[in-house]
């Protein structure tokens, strides 16, 4: 049988045989919205609980759109055209709409990335920004929420008409992503984001995919999104292709929550038991650039792998490791050695570093296992510091597969990778 995954740009194929075919999981089939265009200029002017886009936007001199960065497969290029259009057809000038890159910690999206992220007309009309969490003279302070202060960037607060845009698929701390995680961690400064990306938070059993109630990496994103002051939003579904499959637009949470109800209908699969092996990915690019975004992947193999058992992944990781940050977290843990030491030390909030969050929620999956097999384009430097080994092939890693658990080895495969969860049914 032969078999596709994302992997990069083109993605890759591999051959399997049939008896070692558990499941193939993907997405349910999605509705596909044939005129995207048309679609989203229908829900701009018929949003979910607040009045339409134009209206908010009549009287306004000013507005901030806050987008993705480069990360995330958001069709900025059908989105923001719409957007744009009401906003000045309601007599908000171009020169005053301001598009704000919601990076969180990670680098500004500049150049060539730029235009292939919102378009070269969009770039060269209108004022685009970087978000920089670590410089504190473009965060405004709005309050706090328990303990924590919260700053955000202020292109956004000192915004008339502030709007958020966004995708919304599983996210392996805050159950789904969109809506207020455009605002945390997307335009928050770091000492913001630090709490809601430590232990305190992402050691809870609901800080995880799939799961909104009771989960504090949610909750504290609404009460931040709230205190910075969200008047509208644009959130989007979309199928393995990439195609928009649902457009909510609206209040903050009404409209998120509707997006995220359509959103797990299709990207939560169902299995009938665990199994020993696993393939999966990092959902290609843009996802894949990296192995610190990688981790999702592997993460979201975990409702359904055996505890010991094998997880194959393929994940180009074009640009590296990910940042400085990251690759030292990574080298503290490996030169450790002992994981629960490790997320110890995670719990000195004297000592937080950025991007080590990424290296906790590894160690989830390593205290699972410690059996990954990862294909990508790492040097070998790099993949020293993964905690996984290197195989050539996809097939290699099925062959190792069989060496480890028999012949006859039933194998779990997710093409599109963390963007779809597979959960075993309770009890098995």
């Amino acid at each position: 049988m032969d078999i596709k995954l994302l992997y990069g740009k083109e993605g890759i194929n591999f051959s399997i045989p049939s008896r070692n075919v558990y499941k193939i999981i993907r997405k349910r089939e999605m509705p596909i919205v044939e005129e995207p265009t048309k679609a989203l200029e229908q829900a701009l002017s018929s949003p979910i609980e607040s009045p339409p886009l134009i209206e908010l936007a009549k009287g306004k001199r000013n507005a901030t759109i806050v987008i993705s960065d480069i990360t995330r497969p958001v069709p900025n290029k059908i989105i923001l055209p719409p957007i744009l259009s009401t906003l000045e057809k309601a007599g908000i000038k171009k020169e005053g709409i301001t598009i704000l890159i919601a990076t969180g910690i990670h680098r500004p999206n500049i150049g060539d990335e730029l235009i292939e992220l919102v378009g070269e007309e969009i770039a060269n009309s209108y004022r685009i920004i970087n978000h920089n969490a670590m410089n504190m003279d473009d965060m405004g302070y709005v309050g706090k929420t328990g303990d924590v202060d919260v700053y955000i960037n202020k292109y956004f607060l000192n915004a008339e008409l502030k709007i958020l845009t966004g995708l919304i698929e599983p996210h392996f701390m805050a159950g789904f992503s969109g809506g207020r995680k455009s605002v945390l961690p997307g335009i928050s400064s770091f000492e913001t984001v630090k709490y809601y990306h430590s232990p305190y938070v992402l050691e809870s059993e609901n800080a995880r995919n799939l799961v909104l109630e009771d989960n504090p990496f949610h909750e504290g994103a609404t009460k931040i999104a709230e205190l910075a002051g969200v008047d509208f939003i644009v959130n989007v579904v979309v199928d393995e292709e990439r195609n928009i499959g649902g457009i909510f637009t609206g209040d903050l949470k009404k409209a998120y929550l509707k997006g995220v109800e359509f959103a797990k209908k299709y990207s939560t699969i169902e299995v009938d038991e665990r199994v020993k092996a696993v393939i999966t990915t990092s959902a290609g690019y843009p996802l894949d650039k990296t192995y610190y975004q990688t981790v999702k992947g592997l993460v979201g193999t975990l409702d359904i792998l055996e505890p010991g058992g094998m997880v194959i992944i393929a994940s180009e990781c074009s640009e590296g490791l990910g940042s400085k940050y990251f690759v030292d977290v990574l080298l503290e843990l490996k030169e450790m050695g002992d994981y629960d030491k490790f997320l110890k030390r995670l719990y000195d909030m004297e000592k937080f570093v950025p991007d080590q969050w990424e290296v906790e929620e590894l160690v989830k999956v390593l205290k699972v296992t410690d059996k990954i097999y990862m294909y990508s384009s790492l040097s070998d430097n790099d993949q020293s510091l993964t905690f996984t080994k290197r195989i050539k092939s996809i097939e290699e890693g099925i062959t190792i597969a069989k060496e480890s658990f028999g012949d006859d080895v039933k194998i779990a495969i997710i093409p599109e990778g963390p963007y779809v969860i597979p959960v075993a049914k309770e009890g098995k």
